[in-house]
């Protein structure tokens, strides 16, 4: 299994319906599962995306993260102890397939492969977490920006510049850096003049 593949399809679909996992249908704006709630089910995005956002204590929201089709959600959390720290807020319209904790250990326990393909996958996407964590205590702006676009770009098959269209607003970038909207508008425009990055009809292509 290429990278690609493992990054976009994490687990085959067939296998998990065949340990009783359903399909599920959301409306842009639902809600997944809520900070503090119980880790109970295993879910991965068909199509659509999915935001992973908290508020802090003055009600501004910070997004943590988009994922889209083929991604699980929160996984992780099904092997610790511990509540959601984020909500899970769809941003597409999706189709998501859940299974049971239970079953999804099961599944686990009876295909050692696709237990190692998970840790593979969780041990990839910490690494670039731990990437744009770094790129966001910069004090600089670009280099925060950067990071975010950066850490999305790293779930695309295709690394080449300007293939990746950003499913992020000005808004959302800001939300994930802490920056105001208007820096990262004038760091977006700067970035399009230095050629890091194309905007289509007001769309980014990094």
């Amino acid at each position: 299994m290429s990278n690609y593949e493992f990054q976009i399809m994490l687990i085959p679909e067939a296998l998990l319906e065949s340990y009783g996992a359903t399909t599920e249908h959301y409306k842009k704006g639902d809600t997944i599962f809520s900070e503090f709630e119980t880790p109970k089910n295993y879910y991965q995005i068909i199509s659509g995306s999915i935001k992973l956002n908290h508020y802090n204590e003055q009600g501004k929201e910070l997004i943590f993260a988009i994922l889209s089709e083929g991604l699980s959600v929160c996984e992780m959390l099904l092997f610790i102890d511990h509540t959601f720290p984020v909500n899970a807020v769809v941003f597409e319209d999706a189709m998501v397939l859940r299974l049971s904790k239970e079953k999804f250990i099961q599944m686990l326990d009876d295909h050692p492969k696709v237990a190692r393909d998970v840790n593979n996958f969780l041990a990839e996407r910490l690494y670039q977490k731990y990437i744009m964590l770094e790129n966001n205590s910069s004090l600089y702006a670009n280099v925060r920006i950067k990071g975010v676009l950066d850490y999305h770009k790293s779930f695309s098959q295709d690394q080449k510049p300007y293939s990746y269209y950003t499913p992020l607003t000005r808004q959302q970038i800001a939300a994930m850096t802490g920056l105001r909207v208007e820096t990262v508008i004038r760091n977006i425009k700067t970035f399009e003049k230095e050629g890091i990055l194309k905007i289509v009809k007001g769309k980014i292509y990094y």
